[in-house]
C-alpha cells in the first residue's frame, strides 16, 4: 500500500510527458496505476474477509508520533474498491472525452491522477494527523480540477467557492481532531476508536469535525458548492462529486458513527441536516433543465441519505449504508458519464432540446435505466438491498422508542419519493421523446454514435450496480464484519433477537410496501410537476444558501474595503505608529502586573563600553535631529557599528562580522531608496504632530528598555543554550556554536528566517516592477565575443533607447573599460580608479565569501555572512559599472538564486526523512586525502549553502529592483522630459 502510494506521487509528476506524446491516450496509461490499487485490493480479499485486516506502517515523524500507517479494514476495503475502481473507468473514459484537446490536459491529467491518490491514502491511513493532510490535498486538487476551464468565469467562481466551503470546514474539522488527539492521547485512529474520550470536550470536538464532514459531503448548510462545481469537465464531476471527494465526509461518519453514534451531539446533528438535504436536494433538482444539474442536486440528496444512515451508528443502518454508498457510487458515476457522451455528441445538455434518444442510443439508454433503477430502488439492483435494509432499520428504531428513528424513517421515505420523481425526470429528460406547448411532437434529435471505447465505463458501471444487487449474499457476508462494531440498536431501544442481513428478498415486510409506495408516488409526484408546470415555475423560496453565501463573501469585502480605508492610509508615520501604541499598550500592563522587578545590572563589563555606549546614544539623538536624509540614516547605522565594537570586544567575532556586513548592505539599500526621495526632510511633505511623535518614541524606548531589565534576571530556569557548546560539537561536529545552532540545532528557526526574506525580496520586487517581474535591463544579452578583442560598449546617452550599442572591430571608439558596462555610464559618473579597484578585488572577495561559507561550522562565518560578503562584491560592481555592469556580473534572475537555495534547504530537511530520521538531521564524514589531509563534512553545510544563496539573491533582488530599476525608470522619464520638450 505505501509503494501505491508512493507511486500515486511519482507517477502524476510524469504524465504530463506522456500526455504531450501522445495525447488523450494518455489516460488509459494513467488508469493502469488506480488499477494496480485495485487489483491490490482484490488480492486482500482473503484477509479482509476473514476479520482480518492489512497494516503496514512507515514512522514519518517519529516525534511527533506520526506514521504513515496504512490499515484495510472492510470499510477500507471498501473504499478502496470505489475510489480505484471508479477512478481507473473515469481515467480510460477521459481519452475519448477529451479526444482533440490538447489546452490545459497534461496537467488535468497529472492532478485527477493525484487526486486518485489521494483519496486513496484517505481512506486508507490510521493515522489522523495524515488524514487532515490528505483531506485537505482533496480541497486543493478538486480547485484545480473544477476550474479547469480556466478562462471561464463561472469555472473560476465555482472552483474557488468550492475551495473556500471544503478548507473551511476542514480546518474546524482539524481542530476537532487536535481536541479529541489531546483527550485520547494518540493519532492512531484504530486506538483511539477503541478507546474513546468521553464528556463535553468531546462533544465539542465531534461538533467541530461534523463541520468538516458536512462541508467536504455537500450536506446542508453547505450544498450550494457542489451544484456550481459543475461547471467542471464531466469525468471530474463523475469521480469527485459522486465517487470519490464527496464520499470523504461520508467515509469518515461511516468511521467515527460506530463509536460516537450514542453521543448527544451526534444524532440530532446529522438526522436533522441530513434529512433537510435529501429534501432539498430533491425538490430543487426537480426544477432543473440542465442534465447535469438535475444529477447535481440528486448527489446533494443522495449524500443527505447517507449521512443519515451512516451517521445513524446503528448495525443495521450501518449494514444498508455501506451498500448503499457502494451503489451510490456505481449509479451516479455512470448516469454522470451518460451526461457527458450526450453533451460531447450532442454539444447540449438541456432537456427542452433532447428528444427521442432512447431509439437512437438503446445502449446508452439501457444503462441509464439501470441505473436510475439503482438509484430509485428497484430489484434487483443493490440499490434496491440497501434500501430495504435502511427502511428496515429505521422501521426497528422507530417501533423501539426512538425518536430519531420516526425522523429518520419519515425522512428517508419522503426522500425516496422525491428521488423517484427526480430520477424520472432525469431519463423522460434524456431520452423520451417530448411535445412542444401545442402537443405536436418534437422531431428526434439527430444523433451521431459515439465510439465504442466511450460506452465502456458507463456501461460497465451500470452492469455492476446490477450484478452487486445479485452478489447481496456475500456482499452481506463481507460487511457484516463491519456492522459489528457498531452497537445493535440506539440508547433506550432492545438490540434485535436478530441482526438484519442483505438479500434481495425478505417476503412481504412493511419496508418493501414503504420502498414501492415511495416509487408509485414519486412517479405521481413527477407527473404531477408536468403537468402543473411547477418545475418550470420560479423560485420557491426568496434566497437559497448559494445568496447568502455571496451576501456574506460581498460583505467580508466592503468590511475590508472600509478597514482598509479606515487604516491603510498610504503614510508610513501612521502605520509604525499604530504599530508602537500596541506594542506599548500591550506591554507596559504585563509589567505593571508583575509582581516583582528584579534586576541584576552593572554599569559597565568592559571598558570599551565606556567609550562606545555614549557616541551610540549621541549618535542617536542627533539622527532625530537631522535634516537631511542621508545624514539620518548614516547616524543610525552609526549605532549599529556600535554594536558591532561591543559584539568584537565581548567575543561574539560571528555576530560582529554579520552585524558590520548588514549595516553596510542596509545603509545601501537606503542609499538606493534615497535616490527618488527629497534630500531634506520636509521639502514636501513638512513633518506633523512632533509632540505625539516624541512621546511614542519615548515609550517605546522606556518600554524596551523596562523589558530589558526584568527580562534580564526574570529567567527561573537553566537555559536550552548552556548545552549549545556541548551539542553543537558532539551532534553538529563544529566548532562554531553560532553557525551550527543556526543550521544544525535550530535549523527550523533558520527555515522560517529564509522564508521571510524570500517574501521580502519579492514584496521589494513587486513594488518596483509594477507590471512585468522580467528584469531584462540588468542583462549583459548583446555582447559578442570577438574572436581578436573584446566587443566594446557606447555610453548609454548616445543611443535612443537606452539599449546597449555594441562596437565591433575596426569601428571607432573609446577608451577601453576596466568593467564591461563601464562604457555605459556617463563620463562624469565614472570613477576609473573605482572601475580599476573593483576589477581587481571583485575576484577575491567572491572568493573570501566562499571560504566563509564553508569555514563558517568551526570558524567565524557561515552561509548567511559569505552570502553577505558576495553580495557586497556586486554592491561594488553595481556602484562601479552600474546596471549593466550588474547584469554581467550575476546574469541571472535574482528569483532563480532565491528558489535554489529554499529548494536546497528544503531538501536538506526533507532527506532525512527517507532514512527514518528527522527533518533536518545531519550526519557527518571524515577522511584522510593524500595531499590534501584530513577532512570533514557535515550535511548541515548543503542547508548553509542555501541560505548562502537565499541572501545573494535577496542583495541581487534589492540591487535590481531599488538600483537597476530604478535607474531604468528615472531614464525613461528623463528621455520621455526631453521628447515631450
Amino acid at each position: 500500500m505505501l509503494i501505491l502510494l508512493a507511486a500515486f506521487m511519482v507517477v502524476p509528476c510524469a504524465l504530463p510527458l506522456l500526455v504531450r506524446r501522445i495525447g488523450a491516450k494518455a489516460f488509459i496509461v494513467a488508469a493502469l496505476l488506480p488499477i494496480a490499487a485495485l487489483v491490490h485490493a482484490i488480492l486482500q480479499s482473503g484477509v479482509v474477509f476473514a476479520g482480518g485486516e492489512v497494516t503496514e506502517i512507515y514512522h514519518w515523524i517519529p516525534a511527533l508520533e506520526i506514521s504513515l500507517s496504512m490499515r484495510m479494514d472492510v470499510l477500507g476495503w471498501l473504499m478502496t474498491l470505489v475510489v480505484s475502481g471508479v477512478g481507473a473507468l473515469v481515467l480510460i473514459y477521459c481519452a475519448w472525452y477529451f479526444e482533440g484537446k490538447t489546452e490545459g490536459l497534461a496537467l488535468f491529467a497529472s492532478v485527477l491522477l493525484a487526486f486518485a491518490g489521494a483519496m486513496y491514502g484517505l481512506v486508507l491511513t490510521d493515522d489522523l494527523v495524515v488524514l487532515v493532510m490528505f483531506w485537505e490535498i482533496t480541497s486543493i486538487l478538486s480547485y484545480l480540477l473544477i476550474g479547469y476551464y480556466h478562462n471561464r468565469s463561472a469555472s473560476r467562481r465555482a472552483a474557488l467557492q468550492a475551495l473556500l466551503v471544503t478548507t473551511l470546514g476542514g480546518l474546524v474539522m482539524f481542530i476537532g481532531i487536535v481536541m479529541l488527539i489531546i483527550q485520547s492521547g494518540t493519532t492512531v485512529m484504530s486506538d483511539m476508536l477503541a478507546n474513546p474520550p468521553h464528556g463535553t470536550p468531546t462533544s465539542i470536538a465531534l461538533v467541530l469535525i461534523l463541520v468538516g464532514v458536512l462541508s467536504k459531503s455537500a450536506i446542508f448548510p453547505f450544498h450550494f458548492w457542489l451544484p456550481g462545481a459543475m461547471a467542471a469537465p464531466t469525468p471530474v464531476s463523475a469521480y469527485l462529486h459522486a465517487a470519490a471527494m464527496v464520499k470523504a465526509g461520508i467515509y469518515l461518519l461511516a468511521r467515527f458513527a460506530p463509536t460516537f453514534a450514542d453521543d448527544p451531539v451526534w444524532r440530532p446533528t446529522i438526522i436533522t441536516l441530513g434529512v433537510l438535504t435529501m429534501l432539498l436536494g430533491g425538490i430543487q433538482s426537480l426544477r432543473e433543465t440542465d442534465l447535469k444539474r438535475i444529477l447535481a442536486f440528486g448527489t446533494v440528496s443522495q449524500l443527505g441519505m447517507l449521512s443519515v444512515v451512516l451517521g445513524f451508528g446503528t448495525r443495521d443502518a450501518l449494514l444498508a449504508g455501506l451498500a448503499l454508498l457502494l451503489g451510490h457510487a456505481l449509479f451516479k458515476s455512470a448516469l454522470f458519464l451518460v451526461v457527458g457522451i450526450i453533451d460531447r455528441q450532442l454539444g447540449t445538455r438541456d432537456v427542452t432540446e433532447l428528444s427521442g434518444l432512447g431509439r437512437q442510443a438503446p445502449v446508452l439508454a439501457v444503462s441509464s435505466f439501470i441505473a436510475v433503477a439503482c438509484m430509485v430502488g428497484l430489484p434487483p439492483t443493490i440499490g434496491f438491498v440497501g434500501k430495504e435494509g435502511m427502511l428496515g432499520a429505521f422501521l426497528y428504531e422507530a417501533e423501539g422508542g426512538s425518536g430519531w428513528g420516526w425522523v429518520a424513517l419519515l425522512g428517508v421515505s419522503l426522500g425516496s419519493i422525491v428521488t423517484a420523481a427526480y430520477g424520472a425526470r432525469f431519463l423522460w429528460g434524456a431520452f423520451f421523446t417530448k411535445r412542444d406547448a401545442a402537443g405536436v411532437t418534437i422531431p428526434p434529435t439527430p444523433w451521431p454514435d459515439p465510439p465504442i471505447g466511450f460506452l465502456f465505463a458507463p456501461v460497465v458501471l451500470s452492469a455492476l450496480s446490477l450484478i452487486a444487487g445479485l452478489c447481496a449474499t456475500p456482499i452481506d457476508h463481507v460487511l457484516q464484519q463491519y456492522a459489528r462494531t457498531a452497537p445493535a440498536a440506539s440508547a433506550g431501544v432492545a438490540a434485535p433477537e436478530h441482526a438484519a442481513h442483505l438479500a434481495l428478498w425478505h417476503g412481504l415486510e412493511p419496508a418493501l410496501f414503504i420502498s414501492a409506495g415511495a416509487i408509485v408516488l414519486g412517479l405521481g409526484l413527477f407527473w404531477l410537476t408536468r403537468r402543473t408546470g411547477w418545475d418550470r415555475a420560479g423560485r420557491v423560496l426568496p434566497f437559497t444558501a448559494n445568496d447568502a453565501y455571496t451576501a456574506v463573501q460581498h460583505g467580508i469585502d466592503r468590511a475590508s474595503v472600509l478597514v482598509t480605508t479606515v487604516f491603510q492610509r498610504g503614510s508610513l508615520p501612521i502605520y509604525v505608529g499604530t504599530i508602537f501604541i500596541v506594542f506599548v499598550a500591550a506591554e507596559v500592563p504585563a509589567l505593571l502586573a508583575s509582581p516583582s522587578w528584579r534586576g541584576d545590572l552593572s554599569a559597565w563589563h568592559s571598558p570599551v563600553q565606556i567609550v562606545v555606549a555614549p557616541i551610540m546614544i549621541i549618535a542617536g539623538l542627533i539622527a532625530v535631529r537631522a535634516r537631511k536624509r542621508y545624514s539620518g540614516v548614516v547616524l543610525v547605522s552609526v549605532t549599529g557599528l556600535g554594536m558591532v565594537v561591543l559584539f568584537a570586544t565581548m567575543g561574539a567575532p560571528d555576530l560582529a562580522l554579520t552585524q558590520v556586513l548588514v549595516e553596510t548592505v542596509t545603509l545601501v539599500a537606503f542609499s538606493l531608496v534615497l535616490r527618488r526621495i527629497p534630500a531634506r526632510m520636509g521639502d514636501r511633505h513638512a513633518s506633523v504632530w512632533r509632540v505625539p511623535r516624541a512621546v511614542i518614541g519615548a515609550a517605546v524606548g522606556l518600554t524596551l528598555a523596562a523589558i530589558a531589565i526584568v527580562a534580564t534576571d526574570a529567567r527561573q530556569f537553566r537555559p536550552v543554550s548552556d548545552d549549545f557548546a556541548r551539542l553543537a560539537y558532539e551532534i553538529g561536529h563544529g566548532k562554531n556554536v553560532v553557525n551550527v545552532a543556526l543550521v544544525d540545532l535550530r535549523g527550523w528557526d533558520t527555515m522560517g528566517e529564509l522564508s521571510v526574506l524570500v517574501l521580502a525580496a519579492t514584496g521589494v520586487a513587486s513594488l518596483v516592477f509594477v507590471t512585468d517581474r522580467t528584469d531584462l535591463l540588468s542583462r549583459l544579452r548583446a555582447v559578442p565575443k570577438a574572436p581578436s578583442r573584446r566587443a566594446r560598449l557606447r555610453p548609454m546617452q548616445e543611443t535612443d533607447t537606452g539599449s546597449i550599442s555594441i562596437v565591433r572591430p575596426g569601428e571607432t571608439a573609446g577608451p577601453r573599460a576596466w568593467l564591461v558596462g563601464g562604457g555605459t555610464l556617463d563620463p562624469r559618473s565614472r570613477s576609473m580608479m573605482l572601475e580599476v579597484i573593483v576589477r581587481i578585488l571583485f575576484h577575491t572577495i567572491i572568493v573570501v565569501s566562499i571560504f566563509l561559507l564553508f569555514a563558517g561550522h568551526n570558524m567565524p562565518g557561515g552561509g548567511f555572512a559569505g552570502g553577505l560578503v558576495a553580495g557586497m562584491a556586486l554592491v561594488m560592481r553595481y556602484i562601479a559599472g552600474g546596471p549593466y555592469e550588474l547584469g554581467a556580473a550575476a546574469p541571472t534572475d535574482a528569483g532563480r538564486l532565491l528558489g535554489s537555495g529554499m529548494l536546497i534547504a528544503v531538501g536538506t530537511a526533507v532527506v532525512p526523512l527517507f532514512f527514518g530520521q528527522s527533518p533536518l538531521t545531519s550526519t557527518f564524514w571524515e577522511a584522510e586525502i593524500p595531499v590534501i589531509g584530513h577532512v570533514e563534512f557535515a550535511t548541515s553545510t548543503i542547508f548553509d549553502i542555501g541560505v548562502y544563496l537565499v541572501v545573494i539573491g535577496l542583495v541581487l533582488d534589492v540591487l535590481r529592483s531599488l538600483g537597476a530599476e530604478v535607474d531604468r525608470q528615472t531614464h525613461e522619464l528623463t528621455r520621455q522630459g526631453v521628447s515631450a520638450s
